[in-house]
């Protein structure tokens, strides 16, 4: 990050995310706060248990905003168990495993990936573009069977795509309420506010272009590539793809995040190069919908070998 101070950029993050968390609470209502809530607590919790273990006393932003990004990202009014599995197992493994200095892996991502790996039945219930009033998603999601309306859940527009064999990109933007102008419904205004909050961080130089331009612009170009029209074995259109899933709050809150990234500029580029082709290939052709998670986590592994690839060449010195 640019900013000297890493609190500063931390509490900027967190105001950065408000459009987002604000377009999300239109859209699925008050399941959104209840995960924002349950996740903030458990990181609150488990950093105090971890410092009080290793006998110190740690103001740190970090766990919190990493609490915020993964709450977001899971679906709303999911059961009050997953979303404090997600943050405790993600700080646990993805940070004070490591020291909580120099963590190789996004912590959000390690919660989120998972969850997705050992509950992907409910990481796949996304309610549909309306949400329940307060005491019913606090049924739901402490388990009390609160009465959902029908069809409350729904597949996502991504996870439709994917497993689409017979239908038109044309007619499943018609006729699939999963389906906005562009990307997934709803999901598109979510992912501009994310991506209104993101350009405020870059303006305030809390972090450099490079990651973001990086990802969005090869899930550009690799969606534009292969994109074949409206045929029934279609892909998505460039636009569909930067517009739904978790494509946008990807690139400005989690590509971003500077521990567990890369340091110089270069690597960074190339970073956010790698995230957004194994978006795209992990959407297309594998197993699951969206694939920003796993992109991140295949590309931390890859951090220390592009940082050598940029690293100045030294010159041999003859004795």
């Amino acid at each position: 990050m640019s900013i000297a101070d890493p609190q500063q950029a931390l509490r900027r993050v967190l105001l950065a995310t408000l459009p987002g968390v604000a377009a999300m609470f239109w859209l699925y209502g008050w399941g959104v706060l209840i995960n924002l809530s349950l996740a903030t607590a458990s990181a609150l919790l488990v950093d105090t248990l971890v410092h009080r273990l290793r006998g110190r006393r740690v103001s740190d932003l970090s766990s919190l905003v990493s609490a915020v990004l993964l709450a977001l990202a899971l679906p709303p009014y999911c059961p009050w168990w997953l979303s404090v599995a997600a943050v405790t197992g993600g700080l646990l493994l993805g940070k004070h495993l490591y020291g909580g200095n120099r963590n190789p892996f996004n912590p959000a991502m390690v919660g989120y990936a998972l969850m997705l790996v050992m509950f992907a039945q409910p990481m796949s219930q996304w309610p549909g573009i309306h949400g329940l009033d307060l005491l019913t998603g606090l049924q739901r999601v402490l388990g009390l069977h609160g009465d959902a309306p029908d069809a409350w859940a729904q597949a996502t527009a991504l996870d439709t795509l994917r497993t689409n064999k017979s239908l038109t990109i044309d007619e499943l933007f018609s006729g699939n309420p999963a389906f906005g102008y562009f990307g997934a419904r709803g999901i598109e205004w979510v992912s501009l506010a994310y991506l209104a909050g993101g350009l405020l961080l870059l303006r305030q130089r809390v972090f450099s272009w490079h990651a973001p331009v990086g990802m969005l612009g090869s899930l550009f170009v690799v969606s534009l590539l292969c994109w074949n029209g409206s045929g029934s074995d279609s892909h998505g259109s460039p636009l569909f793809h930067l517009l739904s899933g978790a494509t946008l709050l990807g690139a400005f809150f989690i590509v971003t995040e500077p521990v567990s990234g890369p340091r110089t500029a270069r690597a960074r580029l190339l970073f956010g190069v790698g995230v957004g082709l194994l978006t795209y290939l992990i959407r297309t052709w594998g197993g699951y919908p969206d694939g920003v998670a796993f992109a991140v986590l295949l590309m931390n592994l890859a951090v220390p070998t592009l940082e050598r690839l940029v690293a100045p060449k030294q010159t041999a010195v003859t004795p």
